[in-house]
């Protein structure tokens, strides 16, 4: 159990936790760590995600891990931006919007029900042209012939698997999926925030081992062309090096 005390006046943070209690400089990566960290549960406990659109569509995602993803997109220049879990369509706008303005790539977004609301809204949108809707389970052997049939011999993939979040599930859409991942690009196991979280509102005590980081763990440890490696920030002047997110342990890094 960590305990933080923010005093602002005196710049300090006093934290309790396993290594004793100590006062640091609020001005230091491991306050900054500290206090987002409990931003994080904060945030979660008030649905803060909820509160954010792109171009038109919701869009539950922390904003910087949007903006963290689309400096790999950038860095990677993928043919492909495969996502599982489509939801209201803003996720795979934001990435269609990326590429529209890269001028090369296209999306496929993968979801057990596609919703007719939000199937319509995503068909009506200017970007849809760079968008492909596939329904059905993600991992169903009919769904993942389907998405194979999406990507030309020799197309970079970028795999981004946000749906349902169970470490069987995400393991099994490695299984699927990860084969697609182009040597250098990613599979993006996202919300590991999940282990962080529980115990708090919409939990469940079995998030704290059952989620898409240990699942991203297991594939690594089994799969040796894959590795767990954090994308490099493009830029970074500061002094924190990790970054703020939803997504821990999230990437895998196809070596080969």
């Amino acid at each position: 159990m960590t305990v933080i005390s923010i005093d602002d006046k005196a710049a300090t943070v006093t934290v309790s936790d396993e290594k004793g209690s100590r006062v640091l400089p609020l001005a230091s990566p491991e306050a900054f760590s500290l206090v987002s960290r409990a931003w994080l549960r904060a945030g979660w406990d008030v649905k803060y995600v909820y509160g954010f659109s792109w171009l038109g569509r919701p869009v539950i995602q922390l904003p910087e891990d949007m903006i963290r993803i689309q400096e790999v997109i950038h860095a990677l220049r993928p043919d492909v931006v495969l996502e599982t879990g489509v939801a209201h369509g803003g996720s795979l706008v934001f990435y269609a919007s990326v590429m529209k303005v890269m001028g090369v790539g296209r999306v496929v977004g993968v979801d057990i029900e596609i919703r007719p609301h939000n199937r319509r809204a995503i068909e009506e949108h200017p970007l849809k042209p760079l968008i492909t809707l596939i329904e059905g389970s993600s991992v169903a052997p009919a769904t993942v012939a389907a998405v194979k049939a999406q990507i030309k011999p020799g197309e970079r993939v970028l795999v981004i698997l946000d749906s349902n979040h169970t470490k069987a599930h995400v393991l099994a859409e490695l299984d699927a999926y990860a084969p697609l991942v182009s040597v250098g690009s990613y599979a993006v196991a996202c919300d590991g925030i999940m282990a962080q979280v529980a115990g708090g509102p919409r939990t469940k005590p079995e998030w704290a081992t059952d989620n898409p980081t240990e699942a991203a763990k297991e594939f690594a440890a089994t799969h040796p062309e894959f590795r767990l490696e954090e994308p490099p920030f493009p830029f970074n002047e500061g002094l924190v090096t990790e970054r703020v997110t939803y997504w821990p342990g999230a990437f895998l890094k196809r070596v080969r």
